[in-house]
């Protein structure tokens, strides 16, 4: 019984995971445009704004506050 597998790395799969980065690539580059838009920084005051409020439990410190403009979309 003889079993013919395909090579793991053959073009159509190398194109694949070119395309895969290169849309990542694209998709985080935009996220970083518009996190620097006045729009995206008026979210970012606006979740400060509102976790702020609160003082005895979840408080918004500056390193949260860099991930959140870091995870505008």
């Amino acid at each position: 019984m003889s079993t013919k597998t395909k090579p793991l790395n053959t073009t159509e799969t190398t194109a694949s995971r070119r395309k895969f980065f290169i849309s990542a690539g694209a998709t985080v580059g935009a996220v970083a445009v518009v996190s620097q838009t006045p729009m995206g920084q008026a979210i970012v005051q606006q979740v400060g704004s509102n976790v702020g409020e609160k003082k005895d439990g979840y408080q918004l410190t500056e390193h949260v506050r860099k991930y959140y403009e870091t995870t505008l979309i």
